[in-house]
Protein backbone atom coordinates (compact mmCIF):
# COMPACT_ATOMS: atom_id res chain seq x y z
CA UNK A 1 0.00 0.00 0.00
CA UNK A 2 1.46 3.24 -1.05
CA UNK A 3 -0.09 7.44 -0.62
CA UNK A 4 0.91 9.62 -3.52
CA UNK A 5 0.23 13.11 -4.08
CA UNK A 6 -1.51 13.95 -7.13
CA UNK A 7 -0.74 17.40 -8.40
CA UNK A 8 -1.48 17.37 -11.71
CA UNK A 9 -4.82 16.26 -13.87
CA UNK A 10 -6.83 16.00 -10.40
CA UNK A 11 -9.85 15.49 -12.45
CA UNK A 12 -9.10 11.95 -13.55
CA UNK A 13 -10.00 11.02 -10.30
CA UNK A 14 -13.32 12.72 -10.83
CA UNK A 15 -15.31 9.18 -10.62
CA UNK A 16 -13.72 8.76 -7.17
CA UNK A 17 -14.18 12.30 -5.85
CA UNK A 18 -17.86 12.38 -7.30
CA UNK A 19 -18.54 9.46 -4.72
CA UNK A 20 -17.85 11.87 -1.90
CA UNK A 21 -19.31 15.17 -3.05
CA UNK A 22 -21.50 14.18 -5.74
CA UNK A 23 -22.16 17.67 -7.72
CA UNK A 24 -18.85 18.40 -9.95
CA UNK A 25 -19.10 22.34 -9.34
CA UNK A 26 -18.40 21.52 -5.89
CA UNK A 27 -16.18 20.06 -6.29
CA UNK A 28 -14.12 22.39 -8.40
CA UNK A 29 -14.56 24.84 -5.57
CA UNK A 30 -11.44 23.09 -3.51
CA UNK A 31 -9.70 20.68 -5.97
CA UNK A 32 -7.36 23.17 -7.42
CA UNK A 33 -6.48 24.75 -4.07
CA UNK A 34 -6.35 21.61 -2.34
CA UNK A 35 -3.55 18.88 -1.80
CA UNK A 36 -4.90 15.79 -3.15
CA UNK A 37 -4.10 12.03 -2.24
CA UNK A 38 -4.75 8.42 -3.79
CA UNK A 39 -4.01 5.39 -2.18
CA UNK A 40 -2.76 2.56 -4.60
CA UNK A 41 -3.08 -0.59 -3.20
CA UNK A 42 -2.49 -3.34 -6.50
CA UNK A 43 -4.77 -0.09 -8.00
CA UNK A 44 -6.64 2.82 -6.77
CA UNK A 45 -8.31 2.26 -3.66
CA UNK A 46 -9.27 5.59 -2.25
CA UNK A 47 -8.36 9.16 -2.51
CA UNK A 48 -8.74 12.31 -0.36
CA UNK A 49 -8.46 16.22 -0.94
CA UNK A 50 -7.30 18.75 2.16
CA UNK A 51 -7.22 22.48 2.29
CA UNK A 52 -5.95 24.96 5.13
CA UNK A 53 -8.39 26.97 6.42
CA UNK A 54 -6.11 29.12 8.47
CA UNK A 55 -5.48 29.07 12.59
CA UNK A 56 -4.07 25.58 12.24
CA UNK A 57 -7.03 23.80 10.64
CA UNK A 58 -6.70 21.40 7.68
CA UNK A 59 -9.76 20.27 6.05
CA UNK A 60 -10.71 17.32 4.23
CA UNK A 61 -13.00 18.18 1.65
CA UNK A 62 -13.54 14.67 0.17
CA UNK A 63 -12.42 11.24 1.21
CA UNK A 64 -13.58 8.34 -0.97
CA UNK A 65 -12.97 4.54 -1.88
CA UNK A 66 -13.43 2.39 -4.57
CA UNK A 67 -17.59 0.74 -3.51
CA UNK A 68 -15.90 -2.60 -3.46
CA UNK A 69 -13.27 -1.78 -1.22
CA UNK A 70 -15.11 0.28 1.45
CA UNK A 71 -14.87 -0.95 4.61
CA UNK A 72 -11.24 -2.85 4.52
CA UNK A 73 -9.64 0.63 6.01
CA UNK A 74 -8.06 2.73 3.35
CA UNK A 75 -10.06 5.94 4.08
CA UNK A 76 -8.70 5.15 7.67
CA UNK A 77 -5.22 4.26 6.72
CA UNK A 78 -5.55 7.63 4.70
CA UNK A 79 -6.52 9.97 7.48
CA UNK A 80 -3.84 8.46 9.73
CA UNK A 81 -1.90 9.56 6.81
CA UNK A 82 -2.70 13.26 7.43
CA UNK A 83 -2.33 13.00 10.87
CA UNK A 84 1.40 11.97 10.61
CA UNK A 85 2.00 14.16 7.85
CA UNK A 86 0.49 17.14 8.88
CA UNK A 87 0.60 16.61 12.82
CA UNK A 88 3.58 18.80 12.96
CA UNK A 89 2.09 22.14 11.05
CA UNK A 90 -1.77 21.98 11.88
CA UNK A 91 -2.94 21.33 15.35
CA UNK A 92 -6.85 20.36 14.22
CA UNK A 93 -7.99 18.06 11.41
CA UNK A 94 -11.46 18.24 10.38
CA UNK A 95 -13.92 17.52 7.81
CA UNK A 96 -17.79 18.50 6.86
CA UNK A 97 -19.91 15.78 6.13
CA UNK A 98 -24.06 15.54 5.90
CA UNK A 99 -25.63 14.08 9.24
CA UNK A 100 -25.82 11.00 7.79
CA UNK A 101 -25.94 7.63 9.71
CA UNK A 102 -23.35 6.04 7.70
CA UNK A 103 -20.39 8.80 7.11
CA UNK A 104 -20.78 10.13 10.98
CA UNK A 105 -19.67 6.82 12.89
CA UNK A 106 -17.14 6.92 10.11
CA UNK A 107 -15.62 9.55 11.25
CA UNK A 108 -16.01 8.88 15.46
CA UNK A 109 -14.79 6.10 15.26
CA UNK A 110 -11.65 7.96 13.81
CA UNK A 111 -11.69 10.02 16.92
CA UNK A 112 -13.17 12.96 15.52
CA UNK A 113 -16.09 14.63 17.22
CA UNK A 114 -18.91 17.09 16.22
CA UNK A 115 -18.06 21.10 16.41
CA UNK A 116 -20.76 22.72 14.70
CA UNK A 117 -22.57 22.89 11.71
CA UNK A 118 -23.88 25.08 8.57
CA UNK A 119 -28.14 25.00 8.66
CA UNK A 120 -29.73 24.12 5.02
CA UNK A 121 -26.25 23.44 3.57
CA UNK A 122 -27.21 21.21 1.07
CA UNK A 123 -30.37 22.37 0.42
CA UNK A 124 -28.84 25.95 -0.41
CA UNK A 125 -25.85 24.61 -2.57
CA UNK A 126 -26.84 21.94 -4.50
CA UNK A 127 -29.02 21.50 -7.66
CA UNK A 128 -30.75 18.38 -5.99
CA UNK A 129 -31.83 16.21 -3.07
CA UNK A 130 -28.55 14.36 -1.46
CA UNK A 131 -29.90 11.46 -0.10
CA UNK A 132 -27.63 8.90 1.86
CA UNK A 133 -28.99 5.48 3.40
CA UNK A 134 -32.01 7.25 2.70
CA UNK A 135 -31.86 10.28 4.79
CA UNK A 136 -31.94 13.65 2.81
CA UNK A 137 -28.93 15.98 3.83
CA UNK A 138 -29.77 18.63 4.83
CA UNK A 139 -27.36 20.33 7.28
CA UNK A 140 -23.35 19.98 7.18
CA UNK A 141 -21.82 18.99 10.36
CA UNK A 142 -18.67 19.72 11.30
CA UNK A 143 -16.58 17.10 12.75
CA UNK A 144 -13.26 17.52 14.32
CA UNK A 145 -10.20 15.63 16.06
CA UNK A 146 -6.74 17.08 17.55
CA UNK A 147 -3.12 16.36 15.65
Amino acid sequence: MVIIEVTENKKQYIDLLLLADEQEDMIDRYLDKGRMYILNDNGIKCECVVTDEGNGVLEIKNIATVPEYQGNGYAKALIAFLVKEYGNEYSILQVGTGDSPLTVPFYEKCDFVRSHSIKNFFVDNYDHPIYECGVQLVDMVYLRRKI
